[in-house]
């Protein structure tokens, strides 16, 4: 059986965020079986009665195929795309109103699933109390002098030297930390002015770990040494522990919950439909 183009190209993209032309024989054997499921349950969703009083407009076919040249900076690189992967602009036009359809029968069944009430919000709630809790949280950020016998100037005792230098000039200056994280650290987060962003205990180098969560808001760390060097650390935040309440993870539990219920519908659904013979 043939392959459809277009649905041979997004399971491509889906699967291995590259179009067919550029995948490795395994890789194509694997999007050319997802397509060929994809297509054949489309092609079962298109046939169902459900299907039959659904129209795709002009408007959402045409916002559809916006939104997919949108994604090229001029038409040339568009039709190029296009003929590489065995497409024009007919045949987009034809896939894509398909999968409008598809897309809107499938969001007509999933409207008919039950909404999430009260009690089961609750019970959710209180049968997962570990996703309601946020641990302590430290903003922060640090600066690296690595270990590194290959360079002079990061031999143990001259890289230990050189962080020396700056922890004395950030007692005087602390304001300047990031500015000496991007001068000097040897950490990719110095692009970035040595920040390593939220961090709960646990996830640094235990000697990091240990340093950091026992920093005051603002305060600076002595000399740190890891595996990777020599470390200086600034807790820039505290973010206390918090349990979210009841009532504030409501609009969250009934939106996951709702969710699963359209999927379940969808899914039973699909399951009653006939196979086509080919």
């Amino acid at each position: 059986m043939s392959i459809e183009p277009y649905t041979l190209l997004r399971a491509a993209l889906s699967l291995f965020q590259k179009p067919p032309a550029d995948l490795e024989s395994e890789q194509l054997h694997q999007v050319q079986r997802q397509a060929r499921n994809e297509y054949a349950i489309e092609s079962r969703v298109i046939n169902s009665p459900e299907a039959a009083s659904v129209i795709v407009t002009d408007q959402e076919l045409e916002q559809a195929i916006a939104e997919v040249r949108g994604r090229f900076v001029d038409d040339e690189s568009f039709a190029s795309a296009l003929a590489s992967n065995h497409l024009n602009t007919e045949t987009l036009r034809a896939a894509l109103a398909r999968q409008c359809k598809v897309n809107a029968v499938l969001e007509r069944i999933a409207a008919r699933s039950p909404k999430v009430n009260e009690v089961e919000v609750g019970i959710f709630y209180h049968s997962h109390p570990e996703k309601f809790h946020r641990p302590e949280q430290r903003q922060a950020r640090h600066i690296l002098i690595s270990i590194n016998p290959d360079f002079p100037e990061n031999e143990r005792e001259t890289a230990q030297l050189r962080l020396q230098e700056i922890a004395q000039l950030l007692k005087r200056k602390p304001h300047k930390f990031a500015d000496l994280a991007l001068k000097h650290s040897e950490c990719p987060t110095a692009l970035n002015g040595g920040t390593l962003g939220n961090i709960v205990a646990g996830k640094l180098y235990p000697e990091l770990d240990k340093a950091l969560f026992c920093l005051k808001e603002n305060e600076i760390s002595d000399i740190v040494e890891t595996e990777m060097g020599f470390h200086l650390i600034q807790c820039q935040k505290i973010i206390p522990a918090e349990t979210l309440s009841l009532k504030k993870a409501t609009p969250n539990i009934r939106k996951l919950m709702q969710e699963r219920y359209r999927r379940n519908c969808q899914r039973t659904w699909l399951a009653s439909l006939p196979k086509l013979t080919d």
